[in-house]
């Protein structure tokens, strides 16, 4: 980056970034493609042989497969080196997330294990916890998972009733409890629990281990989807903690459980970059062999529609992805910089970014769906039978609109943290929106011969969409906006579609600078597919905030502006996407 302070969280919805401030795969060093081919082929050789095996829940298999992974050194690679790992930055391990996404239940068990099961005593654990479970969480002989879900306590995590009583003698904190949906439960060793201290409103977290007197394990739950992956219901029934196994201080539970969640959600946001690669390489290969009409499905424009636009929304998704994993990685260093703990600093970098994480959780999780069902279209017939890949494809990626947080509340998230951090002055959000003069707005914007400066502009106008309206709804609402939800949602599309946008432009700007135009053509044509299909469903989500709260004599002034904020430079859609999918179906993969 040079002289310019790094960006906030949020902070793009009134800051245009430039190419050099963010990464791009296209830029991975060879030993981070070395890692990746790692990852690769372990999945290749240990997970898809075996994956009907683990889907039927073959005693041991699983761990087994995932105790084979801290052999490879892949449950370490987040871990620092001082406690057995390879400390790698937050980059790598977002590729090897990435790459990982592709082993449908494996990389399930993998990423609870190498995140929810190993960084709350990572990030939050003293030094003595660390030297006791890191080392053999890093290398397999330990297992990890997460216990905060109960009952009557999904997103409202706080609710919990699950409690723990210190002991007359101080030794020890007594549990009494139900967890449920715990994936890894039913073989990880080491178990990270929430519970309420006494009355305490507040919860804390504790370190448990597997043997500890008082746990019960419920048989394993079947699932709609992700079948091979343990989740079970724990049950704690005075169980006694040693008190050196409370986690931080009494009360940080909740605090620990929503950064934890922040990781989570960004986590989620490349496994489904694996997992989509892989769906559509089953779906271009299908649509090579499969032939009706006496001629391959893959030349018919309905099948090329759906193949590109798989293509279009996993290369937007993996754009936004690290382009936010440079933002952390650039935040951890100046938290460094400034004196800052290495794991403090790892924690306070992804709770700057909750925004996006919550946002691209969404994306990622809405796109790999799209992909998933358009894959199981392409096969027709088959693609409904248990004995093709892409059954189970589609119903493993149904999970990722729930887990870390269902949608709806990340989408609550996306646009309720944005507008507070406005409204608290952490940047001038409404101060920009009273720039915009939408009286003197022309039908539609001026385009210029500068392709990218077009697309820049265009980007911008879709961040002003939201500001204008968002100024709009905060002096209607005033205080009661958080409760609008359906309007918040309006507001969370229009966020997303803003930074995503802006993310696939900004790569697509960057590969053309390392690859020359030529090169770089078919990207334009996802860049433009992209802006297009993004401008109509903004349109229909302002023009649904409007009538939901603009007064009707403002209306139609609202309505011109969001005509010429989501009008987009003429282009060839149609034939850009038939470019893009005839590249996927010569290569017969994903290789953009």
């Amino acid at each position: 980056m040079k002289n310019k302070e790094a960006i906030k969280g949020g902070e793009f919805i009134i800051r245009d970034s430039e190419i050099d401030e963010i990464f791009i795969p296209e830029e991975f060093n060879e030993e981070q493609k070395l890692i990746a081919q790692t990852c690769q082929d372990f999945i290749d050789a240990e997970v898809i042989p075996n994956i009907n095996r683990i889907d039927a829940h073959e005693e041991g298999l699983l761990p087994s497969i995932l105790k084979k992974a801290g052999e490879y050194g892949l449950l370490g690679i987040s871990i620092p080196e001082e406690y057995e790992g390879f400390g790698q930055d937050f980059t790598t391990s977002m590729y090897v997330a990435d790459i990982l996404g592709a082993g449908y239940a494996f990389s399930v068990a993998y990423s609870a294990h190498t995140g929810i099961g190993t960084l709350p005593i990572m990030y939050y654990g003293n030094e003595e916890q660390k030297q006791k479970y890191l080392p053999k969480l890093a290398s397999g002989e330990l297992l990890g998972a997460y216990c905060l879900t109960e009952p009557n306590a999904g997103s409202d995590a706080n609710s919990g009733k699950t409690k723990a009583v210190l002991n007359e003698a101080g030794t020890h904190y007594i549990i009494n409890g139900q967890k449920m949906w715990i994936t890894n439960g039913g073989f990880a060793d080491v178990l990270t629990v929430f519970a309420k201290i006494d009355n305490d409103r507040a919860l804390s977290a504790f370190i448990i281990d597997r043997d500890f007197p008082g746990i019960t394990f419920n048989p394993e739950e079947n699932k709609m989807g992700i079948k091979g992956s343990s989740t079970v219901q724990i049950f704690f029934t005075d169980c006694e903690v040693p008190v050196e196994n409370l986690l931080g201080k009494p009360g940080d539970g909740f605090r620990i459980a929503l950064n934890i969640l922040n990781l989570g959600r960004i986590k989620l946001g490349a496994n489904v970059i694996g997992a989509s690669k892989a769906a559509i390489n089953l779906s271009v290969k299908y649509s090579n062999e499969r032939k009706q009409f006496k001629t391959f499905i893959s030349t018919f424009g309905a099948i090329k529609y759906k193949l590109a636009q798989q293509v279009i929304k996993a290369f937007a998704n993996e754009s936004a992805v690290y382009r936010i994993s440079q933002n952390i990685e650039d935040s951890v260093k100046k938290y460094i910089n400034d004196g800052v703990e290495k794991g403090k600093a790892n924690v306070e970098a992804q709770r700057e970014f909750a925004i996006e994480a919550a946002l691209i959780k969404v994306y990622g999780s809405e796109m790999l769906d799209y992909v998933v069902d358009e894959g199981v279209q392409i096969h027709g017939g088959m693609g409904y039978s248990a004995e093709t890949e892409i059954e189970k494809a589609y119903r493993d990626s149904r999970i990722n609109r729930i887990f870390e947080g269902t949608n709806e509340i990340n989408r609550m998230v996306t646009a309720d943290t944005l507008i507070k951090k406005g409204q608290r002055g952490v940047f001038p959000m409404f101060e920009e929106a009273q720039k915009i003069n939408i009286d003197s707005l022309g039908a539609a914007p001026t385009f210029t011969d500068d392709y990218f400066e077009n697309m820049k502009m265009t980007v911008k106008n879709f961040k002003s969409l939201f500001l204008i309206l968002t100024d709009c709804a905060t002096k209607t609402f005033a205080r009661k906006l958080p409760h609008e939800q359906e309007i918040l949602f309006n507001f969370a599309n229009i966020i997303t579609l803003s930074y995503v946008s802006e993310s696939i432009y900004l790569r697509v700007k960057k590969i053309e600078s390392i690859k020359g135009e030529k090169a770089s053509e078919i990207y334009r044509d996802m860049l433009d597919s992209f802006i297009f299909d993004s401008a109509n469903t903004l349109y229909n989500n302002g023009l649904e905030a409007i009538y939901s709260f603009v007064d009707t004599n403002d209306q139609q002034k609202y309505i011109n502006a969001l005509r010429h904020f989501t009008t987009v430079m003429p282009s060839n859609i149609k034939e850009g996407r038939r470019r893009i999918a005839d590249k996927l179906i010569e290569d017969n993969k994903y290789s953009f």
